[in-house]
This record gives structure tokens, C-alpha cells and sequence, in this order.
């Protein structure tokens, strides 16, 4: 969802459940099964090595925010994030290559490109992409809005980042292509396909960041819905 590039996705990966904007959680997930739908999905394609390594990485991701809360962005360093975190810098370095790479990109890549795939193949595919993004999104508002709320602010405040997020191994893009390039069952993205995927990625960052820079006061859900109507409408108005 957020400036990574994707990692590729099982087929088995379960997907989110139908848009229902306010459809409540399980009661009583599985045994052992995390709590939050979007962590379950994450964590079931992956095995207990790699579920030790996404909790890891969210680990450090977490306690970054709590010091830059406190103390401001530039003021935080690796070497802090490590020791809130409890591991060292140089595991720092295995998680992420830079303290701008910790906030420009996330875990959720998978979960959206399987909620994507899991659309009617015959529905338009903004529709898809405006249904998927918006049961997402709700999912993540109920348990990690203030992360979220973070990481956009942070990328409107701080220069380096908002300059990182249009950088090609930030850029959302490839998430769209995953989906496209599959669900037409090529190898090779078209032309059509890459301005297909790069109007809907710029357009979805900027969903965001509006969201950020409103103090969170504006419904992301119907910022996305308000953004997906303008491409669908060909910029008509504008």
C-alpha cells in the first residue's frame, strides 16, 4: 500500500472478507492466531522463522515511532531505534537499509495484492483497486491508525521523505503492475498497464498524504473514494 516493492504472493494467502465497511472483527480468532485480521493475514502464508522476522521488523518499526514522538525525526538515531528495540544496529541494518527506508515502507504489500486478485477478474479494475484499498484501510484504522497517521505525517513534514516516496524502489506502482500483469495472465506488463498503474500509485499517495496533512481529520476512506472517482470520471472538472 505504501512505497515498497512488492514480494511475490502464494496462492494460498487469505484474503480480506467482502467491503463491509463496518462489519466487526472475529470474537474468538483461532488459538494462537493473532488478534488483528490484518496481522493474521500477514502472518499466515509465512512460517515460524519468517513470522519471527516480521515481528522483529514491526518491532523496530514501533519503537522508532514512540522515539521520534518524542524527541523529532532528525534527532533519532539507529543507534537509538536498535537499543529501544533491543537488537543491534547492525540487525537494524538487516531490516532496513536507512532510518528513511523504516518509514517509507511497510509490510502490506501482500495482503493488498491478494485482496486485488481475490476481485471479480471481469470487474473494472479501479473498482477493484477503491473496494480493496477501502476494506484495508478500515481494517488499519481499528488497530494501527496512529502508525499510519505517523508514517504520512512524517512524509509531508519531512523533505527527504516525501522526495523518497517517488523514488522507484518506493514507488506503489509495482504493487498495481503485480495485479495487473496476473490477472491478465502475461509475463510483461503493457503500455496501457504501466499508466494504468502509475496514475492509480500516484493517486492513492496522494489520498494519503491529504489525510496526513488534514491533522487526520478527513475520512481516508472517502478520500480514496473521492480520488478513485476523479480517475474514473477522466479528470473531468478538474
Amino acid at each position: 500500500m505504501t512505497p515498497q516493492q512488492p514480494t511475490a504472493v502464494p496462492p494460498d494467502v487469505p484474503t480480506p472478507d467482502a467491503p463491509t465497511p463496518d462489519a466487526p472483527t472475529p470474537d474468538a480468532p483461532a488459538s494462537g492466531a493473532p488478534a488483528d485480521p490484518v496481522q493474521a493475514m500477514l502472518e499466515a502464508p509465512l512460517s515460524l522463522r519468517e513470522r519471527k522476522k516480521l515481528k522483529t521488523r514491526q518491532t523496530i518499526r514501533r519503537e522508532a515511532y514512540r522515539l521520534i514522538a518524542e524527541q523529532g525525526y532528525e534527532n533519532t538515531t539507529v543507534e537509538q531505534i536498535a537499543a529501544a528495540a533491543e537488537v543491534s544496529p547492525s540487525t537494524f541494518f538487516r531490516y532496513f537499509a536507512t532510518k528513511e527506508d523504516l518509514v517509507l515502507s511497510d509490510e502490506y504489500d501482500p495482503v493488498m495484492i491478494a485482496a486485488l486478485l481475490a476481485r471479480p477478474a471481469d470487474e473494472p479494475f479501479l473498482t477493484s483497486c477503491r473496494e480493496a484499498l477501502r476494506v484495508l484501510i478500515r481494517r488499519l484504522l481499528r488497530t494501527e491508525r496512529e502508525e499510519l497517521f505517523t508514517r504520512m505525517r512524517l512524509v509531508t513534514e519531512v523533505p527527504a521523505l516525501r522526495a523518497g516516496v517517488y523514488r522507484s524502489s518506493n514507488d506503489p506502482q509495482q504493487l498495481f503492475l503485480t495485479v495487473l500483469t496476473r490477472r491478465a495472465g502475461v509475463e510483461e506488463p503493457t503500455y496501457e498497464m504501466r499508466v494504468t498503474a502509475a496514475a492509480i500509485a500516484a493517486a492513492t499517495t496522494e489520498a494519503l498524504l491529504q489525510w496526513a496533512a488534514s491533522g487526520g481529520r478527513e475520512d481516508i476512506a472517502d478520500l480514496v473514494d473521492r480520488t478513485y472517482a476523479l480517475l474514473e470520471s477522466g479528470f473531468a472538472g478538474v
